[in-house]
């Protein structure tokens, strides 16, 4: 288990790239059809605005490595964004992998928050840990857990968390949800990150399980009478919905 200090408000360390110039053509891009390389240039032009800085990109090649998914640049911001507007002090992430999330969490979180990462792979989190202690990261402040988090979150306490973040495979976020609604305080967050798998929510020709699963979540989100959701086109899409008290 790692602590560390008060986390930057920007990544530390980082030597902030010079963005594109807006409308510029981004290298890459030539060739390609208007719309493709609008998509690309904004991608290109968000990540170069708000650069990683040296424990992030050690924490993506080892997720690189391994080949578990991380949270892009422009996701990663918007879930330290979301932390520090909701002045979290306790924040549950469900899958660590190797550590970009939870770095990027941590860099919003209240200098006194504790984080409670969950993974079932054991191997994720070891590599988690080398990235919390490139970040500085001190004992006590994330707490580690390995295991499936259906089989985890059983065992954490009703209303105690400020924010939930779904981070793992679409196909069970459906599930997590009634977990997150019973972890969360009135006014905490619901964050699911994928939720318009880069667009392919919205093709009706689109009908393998993971698309499905994602329609499936955004309408039980959607109908969720103590939600107060919305679908941010954030990387590959952000889920976010706010607790609010039941109706009467």
């Amino acid at each position: 288990m790692i602590e560390s200090g008060p986390p930057s408000a920007a990544p530390r360390g980082a030597t902030r790239a010079s963005a594109p110039t807006p409308g510029a053509l981004v290298p890459g891009t030539a060739g390609t059809t208007p719309g493709a390389a609008a998509a690309g240039g904004t991608d290109a032009w968000v990540a170069a605005w708000q650069p990683e800085d040296g424990p992030l990109l050690a924490a993506r090649q080892r997720a690189r490595e391994v080949g578990v998914a991380a949270v892009d640049e422009a996701t990663g911001a918007a879930l330290r964004l979301l932390v520090a507007l909701s002045g979290a002090r306790h924040v549950v992430e469900l899958g660590t992998g190797a550590g970009v999330s939870t770095l990027w969490l941590l860099r919003g979180l209240h200098p006194d928050g504790i984080l409670t990462s969950i993974d079932s792979e054991p191997e994720h989190q070891r590599l988690a840990k080398l990235s919390l202690a490139e970040e500085g990261v001190r004992s006590g402040r994330v707490r580690l857990i390995a295991g499936r988090a259906l089989e985890v979150l059983p065992r954490l306490s009703d209303g105690g968390y400020d924010l939930v973040l779904c981070d793992a495979s679409v196909a069970e976020t459906v599930d997590y949800l009634p977990a997150a609604l019973r972890l969360l305080r009135t006014g905490g967050v619901v964050v699911f990150t994928g939720a318009l798998l880069g667009g392919r929510v919205a093709d009706p020709s689109a009908r393998d399980p993971q698309t499905l699963a994602a329609r499936e979540l955004a309408r039980a989100v959607r109908e969720e009478p103590r939600l107060l959701p919305a679908l941010l086109p954030v990387g590959p899409g952000l889920l976010v919905a706010v607790k609010q008290d039941a109706p009467a």
